[in-house]
């Protein structure tokens, strides 16, 4: 492919800046070049993502999105320098420095990811910095997937000779003979007179032998220690001692491998590597006694120093709250907690091909006081292909579960993590809730007891009882599913869809890991709709609702209709106003989400059956009495609110014109003016009134005492008339006399104009048709919903309540044999012993992340879910107490994670901070960043509930609201 370049738009001796449509194509061109051709150590560049969006605002990459209400202001100009100094940690302000990012940084909020030659032509064309590359990184070979490699390791290396600490960065996917490479490069000393040492918390560990791992599977971390010991015969010596941190931080690095997803950033691929080396290889050295040592938990405890197990901290090894906080929670749960400090090396599937791979056999056993002892053996000849997730965790919980409270490493837990799940890699920050759902399904596919498992074609319920299909689905379910995971965590949901046209009913038992349940405010929204009379009774009313924001129109329509008492006899037409007029009308169908909360909704109270008739709308525009014609265009500024009426399709007269505009405008008629003018109310006498307006089953009208004939036709001259009125179009550009006799008009709805004169405005108050509020303001409600206190129960409602499914969302109707918006409505069937619920938070949209800080209110003893779950078998009621909470604080790019989690035996709550231990007070753990919630049925067998425990009066209240 031939890239242009810039003479290929602008003449060489030009000094005129590329126009933004030049700029658009050489760049897409660039792109496209850069990702058909990416390879290992390509050069991807940081830039300020709210700078890139402006400029693909301005080069018209991002166009506006009518629907999108969340829309970022586009920016209209050429944006100016860019500026990535908000990427950039203050520390490194040093001239010469190579600048270190800010560690919370997230691509898509943070920044954005633009490849070599695309920053060159940005900085040539609009300068600015600071320049910020990163190198491409493979992280499967096998898949040929890759990223970039945003936070490359960041290393402490220590001389043994000197104890001086200098900083080094390298790749993690870089070979450990690299590593040598670099650190001799620096120490001009050849490879075979030095030993590199893990040296973490500065405390020397294993010796890095392999060559052929990377750093990433020698288990060194973000900012850990790294010792460089010279050999006993060496007789070197080096300036190293010379040199400053600032020019060991100026080393280039060039891996040798590489991974980038084009997509921008550090986009990962969803399948894994699985033809890794272990890191449990011979070449290893590997010693239990070492390796678990230096990750500060020693297998020859004796217990000693403190008998109280469970209360080991885990380090935090570079954003790794979110994992820490997700292994406490799990290592806290009692029957993990039993089965794993068992032999379970039984249970680990090696023929499962879902299951995460080990080359080796790793043995546990456990004895009665938790002192763990490891075997493992190496054999060229064996290969176990699945398991060692489950082997890594196990392997984790022991030592957590170990006498003394010593805080934890997970360095070799985290290094497996990051070959299973690419996803997790690096040291970005992650939510904790999809680590824990990637953790639960990969330990019930390396314990999956069903080796082999049997294809099962799913039956139709065929008008069969629940109870009947919900048992045969789970035990098809089970006949391929079956591990201490589904045992303990798994339960059943019913989900039931309706087709909204031929009321097909589609029934389906499924199983779940955990309840995802949205906040309430998160799945409602407010709004404000005025509601006008269309038959003049009353004057418009301000109204505010609540619906679902996945809804229709329809569900606001109807919820509109309660609270304006609508009768049995009206009907309700929505329409929205923009610059005076009905800028649409919208149908029962439409989805709520486009209605932007800055539009104006409006109402008609119409009869029953008025889609029949012939619909009039009356527009008001401010203008000089006797405007002439030459002049109208000039004048014709509208104002106020449209008013909406319907009348019979012949009685479109004059006289019967200006009589039902007569009769809207009366409630608007100011009180110093006691009647009308003669004039109108002969004209509101004679006229065709709604009242009198009866629908037949066929949509005919018949007028029941309302006879236009022996109308005045003098009393619509126009000498006398009130006001004027004009026939015009829908956007009020033309007018047109009304004729006496008849005005037929094209369609179904007529269109007028009002001229509005100091004599109008002295009868009239048009004040109640200029006040139009608008749907939403965030600037005012945002506030109250962020001290409203919602309950689990009012999430529990939420999340069981019959709803539409969205319009991308469509199910396929058998029936129909077409896709239709069906509502869905969720039921809990069967409930697990170890319930979890997640608190959704998180809201996401095309440019705009937002976290909910709203207060949940959740019990900690005696959640009792017999109301939501009748079906749920066994002879123990569903009532369940917490014992684990894990926690968010912050917003979405700088949080962070912790846990709150219980030791049953001890009836005693702790928080674990990463590293850091401390005991908290039962009434502390509800609190407004709850984000995972575990609940654990009251009477399991494999552990007891505290006896004489208070009742949750506060939650028991809630379920009567």
């Amino acid at each position: 492919m031939t890239i242009p370049s810039a003479e290929g738009f602008l003449q060489a001796a030009s000094c005129l800046p590329c126009t933004a449509a030049e700029e658009r194509e050489l760049v897409v061109a660039l792109t496209r070049e850069a990702e058909e051709n990416v390879k290992d150590g390509d050069l991807r560049y940081l830039v300020s993502h709210s700078w890139w969006i402006n400029w693909q605002h301005y080069v018209g990459l991002i166009k506006p999105d009518e629907n999108d209400t969340d829309m970022l202001p586009q920016a209209t100009s050429r944006p100016g320098e860019i500026d990535n100094s908000k990427l950039v940690s203050e520390e490194s302000s040093s001239i010469g420095d190579e600048p270190e990012l800010q560690r919370t940084l997230r691509e898509g909020d943070d920044y954005a990811l633009v490849p070599q030659e695309v920053w060159r032509k940005l900085h040539e064309w609009y300068k600015g910095g600071p320049e910020l590359s990163r190198r491409v990184i493979c992280s499967s070979p096998t898949s040929r997937s890759y990223i970039v490699d945003v936070y490359p390791l960041r290393l402490k290396l220590f001389d043994e000779r000197d104890s001086l600490e200098r900083i080094i960065r390298i790749s993690r996917k870089a070979k450990v003979s690299e590593l040598y490479s670099l650190v001799c490069s620096l120490m001009s000393v050849e490879q075979s007179k030095i030993d590199i040492w893990d040296f973490y918390q500065k405390t020397k560990g294993k010796k890095l032998i392999n060559l052929n791992e990377t750093v990433e599977e020698a288990q060194l971390m973000m900012d850990q220690e790294i010792i460089v010991e010279v050999k006993a015969d060496d007789a070197w010596c080096s300036d190293l001692g010379t040199r400053s941190n600032n020019e060991l931080a100026l080393i280039p690095l060039e891996p040798s491998t590489s991974s980038f997803s084009i997509a921008g950033g550090p986009a990962f691929s969803n399948g894994f590597s699985s033809g890794f080396g272990s890191s449990f290889s011979q070449d290893n050295s590997f010693s239990p006694l070492l390796r678990d040592t230096e990750d500060g938990y020693s297998i020859f405890s004796n217990g000693t120093k403190d008998d109280i197990h469970g209360l080991s901290g885990l380090h935090n090894l570079g954003n790794t709250c979110f994992m820490n906080s997700a292994i406490q929670s799990l290592v806290h749960t009692p029957p993990l907690v039993e089965y794993f400090l068992q032999d379970y090396s039984r249970e680990i599937n090696t023929e499962n091909p879902l299951g995460l791979q080990v080359m080796g056999v790793l043995v546990l056993i456990c004895s009665k006081d938790c002192q763990l002892m490891i075997i493992m053996v190496i054999s060229e000849n064996i290969s176990i292909e699945q398991g060692e997730l489950a082997i890594a965790f196990g392997e984790l919980l022991r030592k957590l579960w170990s006498a003394g409270r010593t805080s934890v490493a997970p360095r070799a837990f985290k290094t497996k993590l990051s070959r299973f799940a690419p996803q997790f890699s690096g040291y970005n920050q992650h939510d904790s809730q999809e680590l824990l759902a990637f953790l639960l399904d990969g330990l019930h596919e390396d314990l999956n007891r069903v080796k082999k498992k049997p294809y099962i074609e799913a039956k139709d319920a065929d008008g069969r009882p629940d109870e009947e299909l919900a048992e045969e689905c789970w035990n098809y379910h089970k006949a391929r599913n079956d591990s201490i995971i589904v045992d303990k965590f798994q339960g059943q949901y019913k989900s039931t869809l309706v087709c909204p046209d031929c009321k097909k009913i589609s029934v389906t038992f499924d199983p779940f890991m955990y309840l995802s349940l949205p906040l309430p405010s998160t799945v409602t929204r407010m709004m404000n709709v005025t509601v006008f009379s269309g038959t003049g009774d009353a004057l418009p009313m301000p109204y505010t609702v609540k619906v679902q924001k996945n809804g229709v129109c329809g569900d606001l329509v109807k919820s509109l209709s309660v609270m304006c008492c609508l009768q049995s006899s009206e009907t309700l037409l929505l329409a929205e106003v923009y610059d005076h007029r009905i800028y649409r009308y919208w149908n029962s169908s439409e989805p709520l989400c486009h209605i932007k909360d800055e539009d104006k909704l409006v109402a008609y109270r119409l009869p029953v059956g008025s889609e029949n008739l012939l619909r009039v709308e009356i527009l008001h525009r401010v203008v000089d009495r006797y405007t002439s014609e030459s002049m109208f265009n000039l004048s014709r500024k509208l104002i106020g609110s449209p008013l909406v009426t319907c009348i019979p399709n012949d009685s479109t007269r004059k006289a019967d014109i200006y009589a039902i505009v007569s009769s809207l405008l009366a409630p608007f008629v100011r009180a110093k003016v006691h009647t009308l003018d003669e004039s109108a109310t002969k004209l509101n006498s004679n006229g065709p009134s709604l009242d009198g307006i009866v629908l037949t089953d066929n949509g005919a009208t018949c007028e029941e005492g309302v006879s236009t004939s022996n109308v005045d036709e003098e009393a619509a001259d126009e000498e006398v008339l009130p006001f004027q009125l004009w026939l015009t179009d829908d956007k009020a550009n033309k007018r047109e006399h009304i004729d006496a006799d008849s005005n037929g008009v094209p369609g179904s709805t007529m269109r007028l104009l009002m001229d509005w004169s100091d004599r109008e405005h002295e009868v009239y108050d048009i004040k109640y048709m200029d006040e139009l509020s608008v749907v939403f303001k965030p600037g005012f409600v945002s506030k109250k919903n962020r001290q409203e206190a919602v309950n689990l129960f009012s999430c529990l409602d939420a999340f069981l309540k019959d709803e539409p499914l969205g319009p991308d969302d469509m199910w396929y109707c058998p029936r129909c044999k077409e896709h239709k918006q069906a509502s869905k409505k969720l039921d809990l069937w069967r409930l697990p012993e170890i319930l979890v619920v997640h608190l959704k938070r998180f809201s996401y949209s095309r440019f705009m992340k937002n976290k909910l800080d709203t207060f949940v209110n959740f019990p900690i003893h005696d959640l009792d879910m017999s109301r939501y779950a009748n079906h749920s078998r066994g002879d123990q009621p569903p009532i369940y107490e917490l014992y684990a909470v894990i926690n968010h604080y912050g917003g979405m790019g700088g949080g962070h994670y912790s846990a709150y989690a219980k030791l049953v035996e001890e009836d005693s709550w702790y928080h674990f901070d990463d590293s850091h231990v401390s005991s908290v007070g039962e009434e502390d753990i509800r609190t407004s960043s709850a984000y995972l919630l575990f609940y654990r049925r009251v009477g399991s067998s494999s552990c007891s509930v505290s006896k004489n425990v208070a009742v949750d009066t506060d939650m028991v209240d809630s379920l009567d609201t």
